[in-house]
């Protein structure tokens, strides 16, 4: 029974440490559609990050995510790569290129 109560004990604790890394935060992100809306948002399906949102309407991304598996220019470098403008990092000529013709933004210089 000591044991038991021990090992929850440990699981509270540890869960109260794993969400004292959970971060948010909010950038913008070029784009102009729902197609676009989809890649962004779809790019940061992954583990470390819990939730991703980006409006169209105000070209800003929201998200939520764990601090100590991903860092905001990590998730800044991922959406680039798949083709979006933030507001640290620059995709390629040849994946902004590659996106489809509706997603054309217009790029600052």
């Amino acid at each position: 029974m000591k044991k038991i109560i021990i090992g929850l004990l440990l699981l509270v604790f540890v869960s109260a440490v794993a969400q004292s890394n959970i971060q948010k935060a909010s950038f913008k992100v070029n784009g102009v559609c729902d197609l676009c809306k989809k890649t962004i948002e779809k790019s940061l399906q992954i583990n470390s990050v819990q939730a991703a949102i980006w409006n169209p309407d105000s070209k800003v991304l929201k998200v939520k995510y764990d601090a100590s598996l991903i860092s905001l220019d990590s998730i800044q470098k991922r959406i680039a790569a798949v083709g979006y403008d933030t507001e640290k990092y620059k995709a390629s000529d040849s994946t902004y290129t590659n996106l489809h013709k509706c997603c054309k933004y217009e790029r600052e210089k």
